[in-house]
């Protein structure tokens, strides 16, 4: 697997998450699966198929996790500077049609959030903004069609 960017916060969290699976829901659904067995026949047991279900997304979100977590290169965007956008990068973009401004922060893919403003390195307007400074303007083709957006601010500050 190739190196897979993040910030600390991120992979701090799919860290989070992994001691979860591992400690919490994985001992569980084991719990669940013979539990379920007691109940007879397990051709027709809903409870138990149900849970080995769940027990197959458990263990294959451990084994994502796990190779995730191993290839992680982490990146501290408060060590960044300069006025071009990277990885990490705080941008305050302008629609240029709609005057309506937005602020996203450039993270890795597994921590992304549109709702929360972090957009994974690898979205179209991620890619757009990758290399440009305050002033320029970028095209995004998005699914409502292309978009113009001139960028306003670049940081790379922790958050205050």
């Amino acid at each position: 697997m190739d190196k897979v960017p993040m910030t600390k916060e991120g992979f701090e969290a799919l860290e989070t998450e992994l001691k979860k699976l591992k400690a919490v829901e994985r001992p569980t659904v084991i719990e669940a699966i013979a539990v379920a067995r007691e109940h007879g026949d397990l051709k027709e047991n809903a409870e138990y198929h149900a849970a080995r279900e769940q027990q197959s997304f458990i263990e294959g979100r451990i084994k994502e996790l796990d190779g995730v977590i191993s290839a992680a290169q982490i990146i501290d965007p408060t060590t960044l500077d300069g006025d071009t956008v990277k990885f990490g990068a705080k941008v305050l973009i302008v629609d240029e049609t709609t005057d309506v401004e937005v602020s996203y922060q450039i993270v890795g893919q597994y921590e992304s959030n549109a709702d929360i403003g972090k957009i994974a390195i690898n979205a179209p307007i991620s890619r757009a903004l990758i290399g440009k400074t305050i002033g320029d303007s970028v095209e995004v083709k998005t699914p409502q069609g292309p978009r113009s957006y001139e960028i306003l601010e670049i940081s790379y500050r922790a958050e205050g």
